[in-house]
């Protein structure tokens, strides 16, 4: 497990990297936020160890960064800010947990593990023989891996997260195309029929079906 810690006081980045070490963990360390979103953006890592104070870019500002570059890594928050209204703050940024300082350091390892594993559930979709790994844009249906475009693969993602469920028009435009907008095209039944093509055609039954009026909804319907 790699492991990026973000806090600007050097003996801390130094304490928490040699005990999670020797918990097993693979730890790069960042003393600030402009450090960090470098670090991030040209390496893997599996975990962010994030804190609020930073010099120059705040804790907020690498959060939303990530966010907005659709980086998809778990963050913990780790402060010595403790008021409600700033834990409520950084778990509503898409933070996965919020610890303050100081800490028992087995809580800290035991908060990663447990992260860990919510994130790994939420990155392995399957809906029927349908598989998806969202961190290696992978998808297989059955023993065939299917080549999907970004935009494909997009569109795929927002209907698995929500299996079951229908899903908009309008929410689609706003997942996968970013448009808070009708922009008066029919891209959304465009992609769905080549989604269609490549993840329905060559099977017996298909997993995208449509709701007339209100959507599509991705559904393994036996």
């Amino acid at each position: 497990m790699r492991i990026l810690i973000v806090d600007d006081d050097p003996k801390y980045r130094a304490f928490v990297a040699r005990g999670l070490s020797e918990s097993g963990m693979v730890c790069a360390t960042a003393p600030d936020g402009e450090t960090a979103l470098e670090r991030l953006g040209s390496e893997s890592y599996d975990l962010v160890l994030l804190d609020v104070m930073l010099p120059g870019l705040q804790g907020w500002d690498v959060m939303e960064a990530l966010r907005a570059r659709n980086v998809d890594v778990p963050v913990i928050w780790v402060t010595a800010r403790d008021a409600i209204d700033e834990r409520v703050k950084g778990l509503r940024m898409g933070g996965d947990d919020y610890i303050v300082k100081p800490f028992a350091f087995a809580e800290l390892v035991a908060r990663i593990h447990v992260v860990m594993r919510h994130h790994r559930a939420r990155t392995d979709l399957r809906v029927g023989d349908l598989a998806i790994d969202i961190v290696e844009s992978r998808v297989t249906r059955g023993n065939r891996e299917l080549r999907l475009t970004r935009t494909e693969f997009g569109l795929l993602r927002c209907l698995a997260e929500n299996a079951g469920e229908t899903v908009s028009r309008t929410v689609l435009l706003q997942t996968v195309w970013g448009l808070d907008f009708d922009p008066g095209t029919n891209v959304v039944e465009v992609h769905v029929r080549r989604l269609r093509k490549k993840l329905d055609d060559p099977f017996e039954k298909p997993l995208v079906h449509t709701e007339r009026g209100a959507g599509y909804v991705l559904e393994d319907r036996g």
